[in-house]
């Protein structure tokens, strides 16, 4: 078989969906090749900064790495601004949609959130609030969104910065994106009512 037969899902069969299956696993083992050339694809994207949107997500993770960050704070800090290009005004949420599968909740809270509570360092200048994150304050990763934009993200715009280059982060994206989908002891508890919601 070359391709189903079938032109609405619900007339497919047993083997053709098998089938699928099969070319599905095929083009999920890439996942982490097409990553990182998303990433790459970053070196020319939004311009302005004294670096670009790549050295700005290597930069990021870097940081984190130094501070001690496990996996998935690396993984989730490296990809943390991928969704900018397809995804200007909901970048976070599309990066938090991309690690979701494959870390902790809690980072991906982070990721879903960063773009919110990195405001209150630029949003006085637009006449907006620069402290909407306080709706968040009473949940349980609210200070671990802080810290993670005061020291990796808001920092991680600086050309004398020691970064490493992207190879260096492709052996923590190969561990995280091997693991199994969805994993319970790896993902552990989502938030209650989502990750928008406030506590």
């Amino acid at each position: 078989m070359n391709q189903v037969a079938f032109t609405q899902m619900k007339d497919g069969t047993a083997e053709e969906y098998r089938f699928l299956e099969r070319l599905e696993e095929q083009f999920n083992a890439g996942l982490v090749d097409r990553l990182m050339q998303a990433l790459q694809n970053l070196e020319h994207g939004l311009s302005g900064y004294q670096v670009s949107r790549l050295e700005h997500s290597l930069q990021t993770a870097a940081r984190a790495e130094a501070d001690g960050g496990d996996d998935d704070l690396v993984v989730g800090a490296l990809l943390h601004d991928l969704g900018d290009e397809l995804a200007p005004c909901n970048h976070s949420q599309l990066a938090a949609s991309i690690i979701r599968p494959y870390v902790s909740a809690e980072v991906t809270w982070i990721v879903h959130h960063h773009g919110l509570f990195q405001k209150v360092y630029y949003a006085h200048h637009f006449g907006e609030d620069p402290n909407e994150r306080e709706r968040y304050r009473d949940h349980p990763w609210y200070q671990k969104c802080v810290d993670f934009c005061e020291r990796y993200d808001q920092a991680a715009f600086d050309p004398g910065y020691p970064t490493p280059p992207l190879g260096h982060f492709e052996p923590v994206l190969r561990r995280v994106f091997s693991r199994r989908p969805f994993d319970p002891e790896v993902v552990g508890e989502e938030p209650a009512g989502g990750f928008d919601s406030r506590g």
